[in-house]
């Protein structure tokens, strides 16, 4: 009987080690790898209001990883696009750019999330006492490429006011133009109400004649391979908190 009860005990003890170590397994095991992703392209103009709501985004959906947003030129996102990236969303700072991926059939239907106008903008303080689209061929003046959003709006405002320009350089995105302007490199830039809000301790805007029937609609859209998670982002884009937040950084409504 003594015999049987220590090959018992002999038996047990490497049973109730194992039965141990599982648990403890059971405790540190891994929590679970999110079950879809959500990746956004987004024209350079909308870095603030994408990237808050991006955030938002995150911490209401832990079940998504949600990737660091890209922002660039719509057209050169747009290219991308066409030549292979596949993000879940795009959107662009005008109908044209979309329109390219619309009729490659790439994405599912754009809806208009946001609008912004053009401005000039100065460093603070205009030391140049910049007036007028006019005064751009008196100083350096930068645009922004006319394949982008805002060199196309720009050369349409620049002709319905009768002004030609030599510009100092033509930039592949609006962000640049900007910041041509706040390293000192050029004395003025044709660039979005929104990115002179965005530097408003470095630059001042002025308004020229007729900006207000120069408006770029950006429009949102799915690429038809998303995930869910993409349909979703572009509903958050488009509602009341989504347009709230476009309006904090100075974009108007749809």
């Amino acid at each position: 009987m003594t015999s049987r009860r220590r090959r018992l005990a002999a038996v047990g003890v490497p049973a109730l080690a194992a039965g141990l170590l599982g648990l403890a397994g059971c405790g540190t095991a891994a929590a679970p790898e999110p079950a879809e992703s959500l990746t956004v392209y987004a024209a350079a103009s909308l870095v603030g209001p994408v990237s808050d709501l991006l955030a938002e985004y995150a911490t209401d959906h832990s079940e998504v990883s949600v990737e660091p947003a890209v922002f660039d030129g719509s057209s050169t996102l747009v290219t991308q696009i066409t030549e292979s990236a596949a993000p879940d969303v795009i959107v662009t700072a005008n109908e044209t750019t979309m329109a390219d991926l619309t009729a490659a059939g790439l994405v599912d239907q754009p809806h208009v999330v946001a609008t912004n106008t053009l401005v000039i903008a100065v460093p603070e303080g205009n030391p140049a006492g910049i007036a007028s689209l006019t005064d751009l061929a008196d100083v350096d003046t930068v645009l922004c490429a006319p394949q982008v959003p805002c060199g196309d709006a720009g050369a349409t405002l620049l002709q319905l006011n009768q002004v030609e320009l030599d510009p100092l350089s033509l930039e592949q995105n609006v962000t640049a133009a900007a910041e041509r302007v706040t390293s000192g490199a050029a004395e003025a830039a044709l660039v979005y109400a929104t990115d002179v809000a965005a530097r408003e301790d470095q630059l001042d805007a002025i308004v020229p004649a007729r900006a207000e029937e120069v408006v770029n609609r950006y429009p949102a859209a799915t690429l038809t391979t998303a995930s869910p998670a993409g349909a979703e982002f572009v509903e958050l884009l488009g509602s009341a908190r989504g347009t709230a937040v476009l309006a904090d950084y100075g974009f108007g409504p749809p």
